[in-house]
């Protein structure tokens, strides 16, 4: 995922001479909300950063390219809800997005007049995440029976999650020409997925943990899928009926090129618009 980002971010910079480009940088949090945490924005929020080139159609719409990695964590000590769970989980996002925005306002880096907007955005990700519980891979434990079919319901099957998958991003956000070649923006997007295992939590409990020693090896499964082994079988352990959400939230810093049409540079320069 990281080779094909800086692929794609390379191919935004190589088109920079032939049309009207922001490029820039985006630095800001990111958090999830899911089965860990079912209510609270921004809760657990960490660091995040990335890139973006933003191809600016006219003054209303504007196409952004976007890769965008952070930090996700989710705690049930930490949310008000299921604290008896005890699970918990850390995941390094990578996502590469492509969005529409719209701009209530006519917008120009570089004028004097038409120098701020609100403005919306949506658009499409592909998103690598891989839940761990330090530096374990959750999805190795099968902790709600993945492959395990020998202890599941006969009309049931559970395949292993896939670390890749589609999101819907959307959001709000603010624009601002700084300079004549300076855009800040203020932005904060959420993430429709299409998985519930962001968090590695989605259906039931599948075996007992109950007699299971602190650090047995033969079953470290069992001990990562219920930490107090306090549950029976097929009770439930989290919600599939709802999917995972992740967010983005910061301040992009972008540098207008506009190296084709340098004359209508200046026009913005001399306070035409």
């Amino acid at each position: 995922m990281r080779k094909l980002s800086l692929f794609i971010l390379f191919i935004i910079i190589s088109t920079v001479g032939r049309s009207q480009l922001d490029v820039g940088i985006f630095a800001g949090g990111s958090f999830y909300m899911g089965d860990l945490n079912p209510s609270y924005p921004f809760l657990q929020t960490n660091f995040a950063y990335g890139a973006l080139g933003r191809y600016n159609l006219s003054s209303r719409w504007a196409v952004k390219v976007n890769i965008y990695k952070g930090i996700l964590t989710g705690d049930d000590k930490k949310s008000k809800f299921l604290k008896e769970r005890s699970l918990k989980f850390t995941s390094n996002l990578w996502e590469l997005g492509g969005v529409m925005e719209f701009n209530f306002l006519p917008y120009y880096t570089g004028s004097m007049k038409n120098y701020y907007t609100p403005y919306i955005f949506g658009g499409v990700a592909v998103f690598y995440n891989r839940p761990k519980i330090g530096n374990s891979d959750l999805r190795d434990y099968h902790t709600e029976g993945q492959t395990n079919l020998a202890y599941l319901p006969p009309d049931e099957t559970r395949k292993e999650y896939s670390y890749y998958n589609l999101s819907f991003p959307f959001g709000i956000g603010v624009k601002y020409s700084f300079s004549k070649r300076i855009c800040i923006t203020l932005e904060w997007g959420m993430r429709k997925t299409f998985t519930d295992y962001i968090d590695d939590v989605s259906k039931t409990y599948y075996l007992p943990a109950y007699n299971i020693e602190p650090g047995d090896e033969e079953y470290p499964d069992l001990v990562v899928s219920d930490p107090n082994k306090n549950h029976q079988p097929m009770m439930q352990r989290g919600n599939s009926k709802t999917n995972d959400w992740y967010s983005f939230a910061g301040m992009t810093i972008t540098y207008n090129v506009n190296l084709k049409n340098r004359n209508k540079c200046s026009e913005f320069q001399d306070n035409k618009y």
